[in-house]
């Protein structure tokens, strides 16, 4: 029995890394938030827990499309934030969670023209849980896909 749950865990860890765009935009979403006081901080904050499937995407390439949010004005920009959801939706407006949301930067620091559409890039994923002044997920080493 311990064979099959060894077996299955391995198939579906797989099967995460080969996901196309929007389910790994549905895998990243697998995160429960905790409010928890930050005695540093002298205030609550949300703390993240990512979920196992989640985390055995550390580290590898995924694929993920969204809207960029400039971080400098509308210029092209080599590190910028993705969002799951139009500006007008996005984590920081306050319609959606820190999970629909990854910092970009760009393989060579090849810079990207903003735009309204909907864009895909590919890149390394990193999960951060533990550091409050950084999104919770970033993708290195990105090319533009579309």
């Amino acid at each position: 029995m311990k064979h099959i749950h060894l077996l299955l865990f391995i198939l579906l860890s797989i099967s995460v890394i080969a996901q196309d765009s929007k389910e790994n935009w549905n895998t990243l979403g697998m995160v429960t938030i905790t409010t928890e006081y930050d005695q540093a901080l002298g205030m609550e904050v949300q703390k993240p827990t990512v979920g196992i499937i989640t985390q055995q995407m550390d580290g590898k390439e995924i694929e993920l499309s969204g809207f960029i949010i400039p971080l400098s004005g509308k210029l092209a920009q080599s590190h910028f934030m993705l969002s799951r959801y139009p500006q007008s939706m996005c984590f920081f407006c306050g319609k959606a969670g820190p999970e629909t949301a990854a910092q970009v930067f760009m393989k060579d620091e090849k810079k990207v023209s903003f735009t309204e559409d909907k864009v895909t890039v590919r890149g390394i994923l990193r999960i951060n849980a533990t550091d409050m002044n950084n999104l919770l997920y970033t993708l290195d080493q990105a090319v533009m896909v579309k």
